[in-house]
């Protein structure tokens, strides 16, 4: 058995692994854990990941589960190129610094507003206005930050060419961009940024990896989403419970 991915393309992280073993041709059997439906917290997912959480990787015995993790654990075991994830150690520790940074100020921010439009309703829950107007608030910040601290004058996040950390950050702002925010409206250097991201991804691969997130807005429309597991339900109440 080869390497296995356990993904949504839901996902944000699992997104950015996708993207990631698509374009250095890295081998994967790909296994659509459904989050909507609430898979993730199933028995027989919770077996190969006790926190319920994609994507997850698995070679052979190993398991592995974070995003940042299973990307850089593929990027050394298949030496793809190196402005991936730079040999130079200054370089590297660019990456995992944005990484850091990501962790803190990214990751738990801009996927708020799926909760926010489609994932709440669905269980019929309504996010109060006060959380939704702290969310944007939070979102504009951190894409402050993300431009004049990482950016800079410099054509990718970490240095002069693409990195893991241009590819983590992209696919978590595609997820408000999705639903509609205008992220990029009056961020000249970071719509230039994407552009050049999106650009060396190549357009193909950016809609195959993005088409699901950008029709959830209509598949909410016509409720053609499904009804997430009683187990889903409990935690995605709890993770409602936990925005800001």
């Amino acid at each position: 058995m080869g390497l296995e991915l356990f993904l949504d393309l839901v996902s944000q992280p699992s997104r950015a692994v996708y993207i990631f073993a698509k374009k250095n041709g890295i081998p994967l059997e790909l296994r659509t854990v459904d989050l909507v439906r609430g898979q993730h917290k199933s028995k027989e997912f919770l077996q190969i990941n006790s926190l319920g959480k994609l994507p997850t990787l698995k070679d052979g015995d190993f398991i592995l589960t974070e995003s940042s993790a299973i990307l850089i654990y593929l990027s050394c075991k298949y030496q793809t190129p190196d402005h991936w994830y730079p040999s130079d150690l200054q370089a590297r520790a660019r990456v995992h610094e944005y990484l850091g940074w990501h962790a803190d100020c990214i990751r738990g921010t801009f996927g708020i507003p799926l909760w926010v439009q489609v994932l709440g309703p669905l269980i019929g829950v309504q996010v109060p206005e006060e959380k939704v107007e702290r969310n944007r608030t939070a979102m504009d910040q951190a894409l402050q930050w993300l431009e004049d601290k990482f950016l800079g004058d410099r054509p990718f996040l970490a240095g002069q060419q693409v990195t893991l950390a241009d590819l983590m950050a992209l696919e978590e702002l595609m997820q408000p961009v999705a639903l509609g925010y205008e992220l990029f409206e009056g961020r000249p250097r970071l719509a230039a940024w994407r552009g050049r991201v999106e650009a060396f991804l190549g357009a193909e691969l950016c809609q195959e990896a993005h088409s699901i997130i950008l029709s959830i807005l209509e598949q909410a429309a016509k409720k053609t989403l499904p009804t997430p597991s009683p187990e889903a339900y409990q935690a995605m109440l709890l993770r409602i419970a936990r925005i800001p």
